[in-house]
């Protein structure tokens, strides 16, 4: 199996300008934004290497297996410093870490992906999208295999507190993440059978989805000229191209590139070439129409208004859901309170000597009311019988007077 990369001049399609030779197979390869000799790779044994395409072939330096990543490293970004050598990347053994190629020797800081902010690494998720807008610097977010977005801030205080906040919605990893470059604040995830956008005010759910394809989803990316306009590649080998301001439900444009399941796609900065690579690496560069890739007349104002509709429609439901769950939370602890001041259920045997107790004690009670009656009566009896005798006396003592 061949391990090489290779750097392409779109003049010349039958042979590569350069050959890249890494150590263990690249995952990821992103360009220096302030030198574009210098490259940055992520290899599937877990190291960082570096290049300068005028020293050859080979990295100019490897981090060490040691101290870097434990799994395959599927995402590099290079960050927006003064020397223009800073960088971090992504794995699936659930760290994000910092380099600066000017010493690979071992990462400039570590962040553990633990949503429960204890910084466990057993409990972390793998990292496989990474998010980066020079225009928010302390900002980046970090899409999992567990189909979670992390929003983080590198200049937070505690490890803790780097980890804001996250979005759940995708039943499987994420492939793709990435900032509307027009709306920042608004984000688009490619995973499982969908393509979500996002809004960083609504964390609960997405405000806009694709339906749920066929066909698993593998890439996706926002055009750079149109903000109503991304584009997603599918296992079935088509690409999908989206307006939403034109079809909400549907692709605009579905096109078949090859047989092959397509995993990545790139597009061009200018937004008019997108290049789209399948799973026996063959690279297809297509040429967008105009159409897609002109800004239409207020295109801008009617994306963000859309935006703003979904994200309030959001809300409005979070609310009410919130609201749903608090009412069924005091019903639910209504009845558990219900519960508890009920008494314990007794055993057959409490049952029984309690039952024996109370006949006895209904019987002994009985009795006494018994005698008491019957000496009631008794005390009735004689007192009659002296008001007899007085009767009898009496008059016998007024004869003998």
């Amino acid at each position: 199996m061949s391990y090489d990369s290779y750097i392409w001049d779109l003049e010349t399609p039958n042979k590569p300008e350069m050959v890249i030779r890494p150590s263990s197979p690249l995952v990821c390869l992103e360009y220096n934004p302030k030198d574009s000799h210098i490259l940055i790779g992520g290899c599937y044994n877990g190291q960082i290497a570096y290049w300068d395409t005028r020293k050859g072939s080979l990295p100019v330096e490897l981090t060490m297996v040691e101290l870097g990543h434990r799994d395959p490293v599927y995402n590099v970004i290079w960050l927006q410093s003064k020397t223009g050598t800073d960088c971090f990347s992504g794995s699936t053994d659930g760290q994000v870490l910092w380099w600066d190629i000017r010493k690979l020797s071992e990462p400039t800081e570590t962040l553990v992906m633990d949503i429960s902010r204890k910084g466990i690494l057993e409990n972390a998720l793998g990292a496989i999208a990474l998010e980066y807008e020079p225009t928010m610097p302390t900002k980046f977010m970090v899409g999992t295999e567990q189909g979670v977005v992390i929003s983080c801030n590198r200049k937070a205080k505690t490890p803790a507190e780097k980890i804001v906040c996250t979005y759940s919605g995708h039943h499987g990893p994420i492939y793709s993440l990435s900032r509307n470059p027009f709306y920042p604040k608004n984000f688009l995830t490619v995973g499982d059978w969908t393509a979500r956008i996002w809004s960083e005010e609504s964390k609960e759910s997405s405000i806009m989805w694709t339906k749920y394809h066929m066909s698993y989803l593998t890439d996706g990316c926002w055009s750079t000229t149109r903000p109503a306009v991304f584009f997603t590649t599918k296992m079935d080998g088509t690409l999908d191209v989206w307006d939403f301001l034109f079809k909400q439900n549907n692709p605009t444009l579905n096109l078949k590139v090859c047989d092959d399941p397509l995993f990545s796609l790139r597009l061009q900065d200018n937004g008019r070439f997108i290049g789209c690579g399948s799973k026996l690496g063959t690279v297809t560069l297509l040429e967008v129409s105009s159409g897609l890739c002109t800004l239409q007349r207020n295109e801008k104002n009617l994306a963000s208004a859309m935006f703003e509709r979904e994200t309030k429609r959001e809300k409005i439901l979070e609310a009410r859901h919130r609201e749903m769950r608090l009412k069924e939370r005091t019903k639910t602890e209504g009845k558990e309170e219900e519960v508890k001041e009920e008494p314990e259920e007794e055993k057959p045997e409490e049952v029984l000597a309690r039952v024996r107790k109370e006949f006895f004690d209904v019987i002994e009670n009985e009795l006494k009311r018994r005698e008491r009656g019957r000496s009631k009566s008794l005390a009735g009896q004689e007192q009659e019988l002296d008001e007899d005798d007085d009767e009898i006396i009496l008059p016998k003592e007024e004869e003998e007077e």
